[in-house]
This record gives C-alpha cells, sequence and structure tokens, in this order.
C-alpha cells in the first residue's frame, strides 16, 4: 500500500467503522439530506412553484384552498405546502422561509429512508437491510430532486410507507394495515387521486401472485387500511367542497379524473419515456437489481420478500408509463422496489465484480471532487483564468467571495471522505458504502463550493429587484402575457407583485402596467397603446426575456 494509505489508515478507526455498518449508513443519511437544503433561493421550475403556493398560504392564512400568485392552484393536494408553511413558521426568523420551508423536505427524505430500511429489515430479516438505504441514496435521479421542496418528495415518502405496510402485513397484519392506509393516505394528499393507484395496484398483485395474501388475515389488513387512508383521503376535499363547489369539481374532475382517464389514450409520445431515463436514473442501484433476480432464480419468484419488489416495480412502472407523462421526477417511485431488489444478494456478487465496483466509485467521486474544486478555484480564484473567465460569462452576475465557513466545511468533507475511503476493510459492502459516501461528499462540495454561482444564474432575486426599480411608486394593478407559474410564484415572493392574467377569461380591470414574457429570439413588441419602459433578464440567461410596458395616456 502506498505511504499516504498508511498516514490515513487507522486500525482501530477502522475496526469501529467497519463494525457498525448501520450507524455509519445513518451519518451519511443525515449528511446526504441536510447538504443543498439551505442557502440558496427557490429554482425553477417545480421548486419555485411549490414555495409560491407554500408563501401565498403564509401571506393569506388560507390553508384550504392552494393559490399561487393569487390564483387557486390546485393541480396537487396540499399536505406537502402545509408541511412546508409549518416549518416556515418555526424555522423563520432566523433563516429566510424558503430555506425553513425547504427543511420540510428534509423531513420527508429522512421517512423515505427510514421506512425502506424498515421495509429491507422486514422482508429480508438479516443484518444488511442497510444496504437497500445506501442503494436507495446512490442512485442518480434521486439525489436533486430528494433535495428540492416538491410534493413528489412527500409521494415517495407516502409509497414507502405503504410499501412497508405490504411487506408487514402476512406477519403483522393490523400494524401492517395501518401502515397501508397511512401511506395511502400521504399519497393522496400530497399528489392526488391518480398516484395512489400504484399502491393499490401492488397490493393487488401481491393477492394474485402470493398465498400469503390471499388470507382473511390480509383481508383485515385491508379494511384497517381503508380506515386509516379515509381521514387523508376525505378531510381535505370536503373542506375544499364546502368553501367552493366550483373549485372542488375543477379539481376532482380537471385535475384527478382526466389523468385517470389518461391511461387508456394509447396517442402519448412518453409510454416509453421511463425504459430510457432508467439507465441513468436508477444507476448503480438497477444493475444489482438484475444480479438479486438472476441469483434468486425461479425459487425466489415464489418467495414474498422477492414478489414485492417486482410486484411494486412492476405496478409503478405501468401506471408511469401508460399514464405518458414523461418526467424524470415522475420516475422517482420506481427507485423504491429497484433499491430493495439490489440489496437482495449484494453479498453474492463475484469478487472481481466488487472490486470493479469499489474502485469504479472511488474513481468517480475523486474525479467529480476534484473537478468541483477545479471550478471553485476559477471561480473564487480565477484560477485558470480561461475557465474562470468562461464561468463569468455563464453567470455573469456572480461576485466573488465564499464564506469561510463553507470553505472549511467543504474541505472537512473531503478529508473525512479520505479518511473512509482508507478505514472501511475489505467485506462485500465495502463498495457500496463507499459509493453512497462518495455521492454524498460530492453532493456536498457542490452544494458548498459551487451553490453561490449555481444560485446566480437561477434565481429570479435580481430581475425583479431590477423590474420593481422600473415601475413607478404607484402603479395601481398590472396586467401579465405569457408569464409561467414559476415566475408568477417568485415575482409574488421578491417583489410583491401579483398580476392580472391577460389569458383568463372575465372583466378585468383597468391597469396601467403590463409585464410579459418570451423569448430572446422573439422580435415582436407590443404596439399601442403600450410603450416599452424596461427589458430584463436573470443573469445569463438567453432563453427568458421580461418587459414591462406602460399603457400611453390618450393626447388631449
Amino acid at each position: 500500500m502506498l505511504r499516504p494509505a498508511h498516514l490515513l489508515r487507522h486500525d482501530r478507526l477502522a475496526t469501529w467503522v467497519t463494525a457498525r455498518p448501520v450507524k455509519l449508513t445513518l451519518a451519511i443519511s443525515i449528511v446526504w439530506i441536510l447538504a443543498g437544503l439551505l442557502g440558496h433561493d427557490p429554482w425553477k421550475p417545480d421548486e419555485a412553484h411549490a414555495f409560491g403556493v407554500v408563501y401565498r398560504m403564509l401571506q393569506s392564512g388560507d390553508w384550504i384552498v392552494p393559490s399561487l400568485a393569487g390564483e387557486p392552484y390546485l393541480s396537487k393536494p396540499p399536505l406537502a405546502y402545509f408541511t412546508a408553511a409549518l416549518f416556515g413558521l418555526m424555522f423563520s426568523p432566523p433563516l429566510p422561509l424558503h430555506d425553513a420551508a425547504r427543511l420540510a423536505t428534509g423531513m420527508w427524505m429522512a421517512l423515505v429512508f427510514l421506512f425502506t430500511w424498515m421495509t429491507a429489515r422486514e422482508l429480508y430479516r438479516g443484518a444488511r437491510s442497510w444496504i437497500a438505504v445506501l442503494m436507495l441514496l446512490g442512485c442518480g435521479g434521486l439525489l436533486v430532486r430528494g433535495h428540492q421542496l416538491i410534493s413528489d418528495v412527500v409521494l415517495l415518502a407516502g409509497l414507502a410507507m405503504g410499501l412497508y405496510g405490504l411487506g408487514l402485513a402476512p406477519r403483522r397484519p393490523p400494524p401492517g394495515g395501518f401502515w397501508l392506509g397511512m401511506g395511502l393516505g400521504v399519497a393522496t394528499l400530497s399528489s392526488g387521486l391518480f398516484e395512489p393507484i400504484m399502491l393499490l395496484l401492488a397490493a393487488l398483485g401481491m393477492v394474485a401472485v402470493s398465498p400469503l395474501y390471499r388470507t382473511a388475515a390480509f383481508g383485515r389488513t385491508a379494511w384497517i387500511a381503508a380506515l386509516v387512508a379515509l381521514p387523508w383521503v376525505l378531510i381535505w376535499p370536503l373542506a375544499l367542497w364546502m368553501r367552493s363547489p366550483a373549485l372542488f369539481s375543477h379539481w376532482f374532475w380537471v385535475d384527478n379524473w382526466a389523468r385517470i382517464r389518461g391511461l387508456i389514450d394509447f396517442g402519448r409520445e412518453g409510454h416509453f419515456y421511463y425504459i430510457g431515463v432508467l439507465p441513468w436514473f436508477a444507476w448503480p442501484a438497477w444493475p444489482f437489481a438484475l444480479w438479486s433476480l438472476w441469483v434468486e432464480g425461479r425459487d425466489g419468484l415464489r418467495r414474498r420478500e422477492v414478489q414485492l419488489p417486482i410486484v411494486a416495480f412492476v405496478a409503478f412502472f405501468l401506471l408511469l408509463s401508460l399514464a405518458g407523462e414523461g418526467r424524470d421526477v415522475l420516475g422517482l417511485p420506481l427507485l423504491l422496489p429497484i433499491a430493495l431488489l439490489a440489496s437482495i444478494a449484494f453479498a453474492q456478487l463475484p469478487r472481481g465484480a466488487l472490486n470493479a465496483y469499489y474502485w469504479f466509485g472511488i474513481m468517480i467521486a475523486l474525479v467529480f471532487a476534484a473537478t468541483a474544486w477545479f471550478y471553485f478555484g476559477a471561480i473564487e480564484w480565477d484560477i485558470p483564468r480561461r475557465l474562470a473567465d468562461h464561468l463569468y460569462d455563464m453567470q455573469p452576475g456572480y461576485s466573488q467571495g465564499v464564506h469561510p465557513l463553507r470553505l472549511a466545511a467543504a474541505l472537512l468533507a473531503t478529508v473525512v471522505w479520505l479518511v473512509l475511503v482508507f478505514n472501511v476493510k475489505r467485506t462485500p459492502e465495502r463498495p457500496v458504502i463507499l459509493w453512497a459516501a462518495g455521492v454524498t461528499t460530492v453532493w456536498v462540495l457542490v452544494a458548498l463550493l459551487l451553490g453561490p454561482w449555481i444560485d446566480t444564474g437561477k434565481t429570479y432575486r435580481g430581475m425583479v429587484t431590477e423590474l420593481q426599480r422600473a415601475m413607478p411608486a404607484r402603479h395601481g394593478c398590472i396586467y401579465s402575457q405569457g408569464l409561467g407559474e414559476p415566475q408568477r410564484a417568485m415575482l409574488d415572493y421578491f417583489g410583491n407583485i401579483v398580476t392580472v392574467r391577460l389569458e383568463l377569461p372575465g372583466k378585468k380591470p383597468n391597469c396601467r402596467l403590463l409585464i410579459t414574457q418570451d423569448n430572446w429570439n422573439d422580435t415582436s413588441v407590443m404596439g399601442a397603446p403600450w410603450e416599452l419602459v424596461w427589458e430584463g433578464r436573470r443573469p445569463g440567461d438567453n432563453v427568458e426575456r421580461f418587459r414591462l410596458y406602460r399603457r400611453l395616456e390618450p393626447q388631449p
């Protein structure tokens, strides 16, 4: 072994770390969850409009009808907004409101990891159930999405609860029914009536393939699940109906029933989307999931611990594919059964495959960590100069100056990872530990070193400030045309600007100002009676353009 390795290796530390994989998994999970939650503004598209709903909920005090920039926003039920608003109330100040609200995502991700571990422990009855958590944590598709303020993370927690309930049901029917019902309720109140069908299909699939689920005991589980889920499913819709039957009708028939009917619409283009996205989205868990299926063989297909993740994956994949809504964030539920499958036979991998995964994980983490430091040197110290000029061209609004605590934390994370690399003894589980630790370290470095630079190009704060300066002090109402949901949300948050949208039907007030959003390739300009007084964009954004117009007064 090279001399530097001897300097970083400590036999007592190596023995302690290797003998406590559960504690090590807990530490990695906590760092993974917390990294990137704080220190940046809401980013478009999903997080910006989700936070816009949270902000308006706190401003208006209306916890029944979610709204975005003054208009009802019912595409998703309000559980994610409820919890984010509560965290905002608890932790802002001292934190900025958007950072405080984003802490709710950390809580939901903690529940995702907890119930994934509990499901693996229930199914596999071994000391290696923690591998499922590291497999899930290390998936490429979860890294960014798992740190955003979005309802899909809450849905993921609900599905994890539901899978645990299904796994627990044959052995302990009442608790299994409770957690299945909780999972259905959380999924419904976070995403609507469509997504819980995934859990229902998984339950029906288990009834079809396993005699353990064709019993009177599982019938009791189903009844308990229905009773537990009922309050989650009914209370908010009933409150919405009592507030406004028209809004309830829109939520039920347009935002939910239309999606369910879309399952039989085979003319959409997104039916095969998840086949193409899974190779990177579920990497590196999916090869190990396939290996587990190979090792278990036909005998494994008769056992509940293999049947449940397979049935869940098929149910989730089938529903998402039939829906034809091709977006990577919607594929998050697929990671749960893949992570469970990947943990079954990981320890039985051939030594050559384990060594290849071990070195691949170390090299990938080393390359990306070095890249993060290299880019940081260019951003903060102009070394090398050519790269620095390129990065400044990408984010012209960025100002140098990293906080010393950020730099110290990044150095600490790098050193801890290097020490960990040399202090996890050679076991079959070592590669998955170091992959998860490497992914977490790289994410920490990106959040600490490159986060402010990335935030400069993604935030709308500077653009909204410039727009406000161009507006007269007393302007009254403002029209808008072409503004997207994230943009309307950020205008509301950063500038307290709520517009009257010209796209909506109905009678409108007589406004003297107009804000438009279009593309920089669009050469058209609003004609009379509108006069252009300002145009701008986010720093480095060559796509979105915002314009402010003033209505010309008629000549006497």
